[in-house]
């Protein structure tokens, strides 16, 4: 027998083997990716309590050094070596390090509290849509959609111009944040992603919604003292503090409101203009009085002089 061919009867087996072998190897790569983006908050979580541990250990070291270096300088100061100075300073800096351990050790549970909660709100195998990065690249989105709004809308950008307007510091801060979060944001919910790098998206994007409710709050503020929003909060506004009616359904009141108010406003304008151009006395037959013409209307001031047409406007009580 040919020896090339007694050699492949020999090891025919060495394939099929190793292609076996790749394809369980990359089923069980393709499983750990799985898992690790499932457990991926849950691992941040651990790395911050690691984290915040670490620290509280340091702060307490500091706590150690500070109060040996107070001794020291209390004792100093009986000889004469050290100063009243020196010493306050050693008692400040005692204080100061006492304070740090006081924030590591609340930070540390904290940090525990968080990786309960991580534990607890694991997703179910195979519900990718409650995976971590999806959630919280959800909730980014979600800002830049109400932000949009305010970028789009012309009723909106007309009535909360201080939404777009960069030069104002919370706006800019608003854009500081979500360009950040921007610059964090992994490629998809299925990117390879590290828990440290998970962290700083997580914080990045709450950060920018944090902003963004500030920035929304001042733009409805000023927009109120412009007439251009209701006077008042009502609930479920950016600025109420309370929840209740919902932010669309109170837009659309205030929609409806500013456009009674630029009707009201066209007509009072045309009216302006019409009086201006007509000369006093030239009134048809039949035609309603006009304000400026001298002659007493229905809301004309009767008391003689000038007369003074007031004009409806939608929503507003007549004076």
């Amino acid at each position: 027998m040919d020896p090339l061919w007694a050699t492949i009867a020999e090891f025919w087996w060495i394939g099929p083997a190793t292609i076996g072998t790749g394809t369980l190897g990359w089923l069980g790569l393709r499983r750990e990716r799985r898992e690790r983006r499932r457990r991926i908050e849950l691992d941040a979580a651990r790395l911050e309590l690691r984290t915040a541990k670490r620290d509280a250990a340091t702060a307490r070291a500091a706590v150690r050094v500070a109060r040996a270096e107070l001794d020291r300088l209390q004792a100093e100061r009986t000889t004469g070596r050290a100063s009243a100075a020196e010493v306050a300073a050693a008692r400040r800096e005692l204080d100061r390090a006492t304070d740090e351990v006081r924030v590591a050790a609340a930070t540390a549970r904290s940090r525990r509290a968080h990786v309960v909660a991580a534990r607890a709100a694991l997703p179910a195998a195979g519900d990718d849509s409650r995976l971590p990065v999806t959630r919280v690249m959800a909730a980014h989105d979600e800002i830049i959609a109400r932000w949009m709004t305010y970028e789009t809308d012309p009723a909106r950008l007309i009535a909360f111009p201080a939404m777009t307007d960069a030069r104002q510091p919370v706006t800019a801060a608003f854009l500081a944040a979500d360009k950040t979060a921007r610059e964090l944001r992994p490629s998809s919910p299925h990117a390879r992603v590290t828990p440290a790098q998970f962290t700083a998206y997580r914080d990045a994007v709450a950060a920018a919604e944090r902003a963004f409710a500030v920035a929304e709050a001042e733009a409805w503020k000023q927009a109120r003292a412009a007439g251009d929003a209701p006077p008042r909060p009502q609930p479920g506004d950016p600025d109420a503090g309370i929840t209740g009616t919902p932010v669309r359904d109170q837009w659309t009141i205030i929609a409806q409101s500013l456009t009674q108010t630029a009707l009201a406003r066209g007509t009072e304008a045309l009216a302006r203009v019409v009086s201006a151009r007509t000369p006093p006395g030239s009134r048809h037959p039949g035609e309603p009085p006009m304000p400026g013409r001298g002659e007493p209307g229905p809301d004309d001031d009767e008391s003689g002089g000038g007369a003074r047409r007031v004009w409806p406007v939608p929503g507003r009580p007549r004076a």
